[in-house]
């Protein structure tokens, strides 16, 4: 039948879906169906098929997110994949929204998900997340005076080791912890000319490591993955990748939350002029890449810490879920709450009298929750406007660090 979005099978789909990520370059050959049966088996899919052929695929996955040391369940939407010729019949939004709306129901409090472009998951109440910092380097040029280490080689096939050491990396504001193991296999299965270092505890664990891809001989090499469970572990594989210097002339990966790259690199500014233009020019890029949105008002605003006195406040919340979604099951949070915030904080429906009123967007408010941007930013550049005093009183109260997922997805 044309057109009938129903639950992803493997027998039946995977076929389907491989063709389609070849279609879009997700994957360039047929020896990555394992692979990406693997991937799909690490969460929840929808396919839409015209004809008989998949034409659109969306997936989810289960994990949690942290929020200045609280852990809250996330849907973590993992994979929107349309072929060229099923674009534009509404099946990425509809199928995104179905995600959404089968994660709030089975109880996620938060939702997010990597963007292709900024503006299509808008409408879906998604707004844009913090920015990560990617540097480029030369290995040589990184100041770690800590002992160096024999490592082991870390390999795609151990995806186990690899993400039970992620779930016991060292925790910070923002860290995404997706559940299902075999989302790993997949990651590193895709990996092109897959790369991998790391440690051993006494006991057998994996503690540390990098995985990434090596581009030729000398680089750059691409850190897709690290994990740390201390400092001291994290500079530990900073000296590992230095001792690459005298193979490795680049080396690309995202600044680790814990410290600022350049304090850790000598000269460079004298680096990135000698190598600018070149396949392997130093220097730093800010990026935003990934996209947030509240699912449950209650229970996100109860993981805010407030600093100072309390701040009590009418909240008016839109959300465009509500005239995507049909009203048989859970479709957004648009309504009045009364927000304290204060240690702890508390969302309540309906309106306190007497109180300032503050009008936002979802995904406005979502940032403004989660550290991505001020109440002074927000009101100057997204959908969220209330009186100067309750602004002011929110950029007080709301002092959190900046988020960082540690994990691209």
């Amino acid at each position: 039948m044309t057109g009938v979005i129903r639950p992803y099978d493997d027998e039946r789909d995977l076929d389907g879906v491989l063709r389609v990520w070849r279609d879009v370059g997700w994957l360039n050959d047929d020896d990555r169906r394992g692979v990406l049966g693997a991937f799909l088996a690490g969460g929840h899919a929808e396919v839409a098929p015209i004809d008989d052929d998949i034409e659109c695929m969306v997936h989810w996955s289960p994990g949690t997110i942290d929020h200045t040391g609280t852990p809250l369940d996330l849907c973590a939407v993992t994979a929107v994949t349309t072929s060229i010729t099923g674009r534009k019949q509404g099946f990425a939004s509809t199928m995104t929204s179905n995600a959404l709306r089968q994660g709030a129901e089975a109880g996620y409090a938060v939702a997010a998900l990597g963007m292709f472009e900024q503006g299509f998951y808008d409408r879906l109440g998604f707004a844009t997340g913090s920015y990560d910092v990617v540097y480029r380097f030369d290995p040589s040029n990184l100041r770690v005076d800590v002992p160096y280490r024999r490592p082991v080689r870390v390999t795609p096939d151990m995806w186990e080791d690899v993400h039970g050491a992620l779930t016991r990396r060292l925790g910070h504001h923002g860290a995404v912890m997706l559940t299902p193991p075999r989302l790993v296999e997949g990651e590193l299965g895709f990996l092109e000319q897959p790369f991998g270092l790391g440690y051993r505890d006494d006991s057998g664990a994996l503690t540390h490591f990098v995985t990434g891809s090596m581009k030729g001989e000398h680089g750059p090499l691409h850190v897709e993955f690290f994990s740390y469970q201390d400092t001291d572990q994290l500079l530990e594989l900073l000296r590992l990748l230095r001792e690459l210097a005298d193979q490795v002339r680049t080396v690309r990966m995202v600044e680790p939350p814990h410290v600022q790259m350049q304090s850790l690199l000598s000269e460079p500014f004298r680096d990135r002029m000698r190598t600018r233009s070149s396949e392997h020019e130093g220097g730093a890029l800010a990026i935003a890449w990934w996209q947030l949105r509240i699912l449950d008002v209650e229970r996100c605003v109860a993981a805010l810490d407030g600093a100072g006195d309390p701040l009590t406040f009418n909240l008016v919340l839109t959300d465009p879920l509500t005239e995507r979604l049909d009203s048989s099951g859970w479709s957004g949070i648009a309504g009045d709450y009364t927000v304290t915030v204060d240690r702890p904080s508390v969302a309540t429906p309906g309106h306190a009298a007497g109180a300032p009123v503050l009008r936002a967007t979802v995904g406005a408010f979502s940032r403004l929750w989660f550290g991505v941007a001020s109440a002074t930013s927000l009101a100057a550049t997204s959908d969220l406007d209330g009186p100067r005093e309750l602004i002011d009183g929110l950029d007080r109260a709301l002092r959190l660090p900046t988020p960082h997922t540690g994990w691209m997805f």
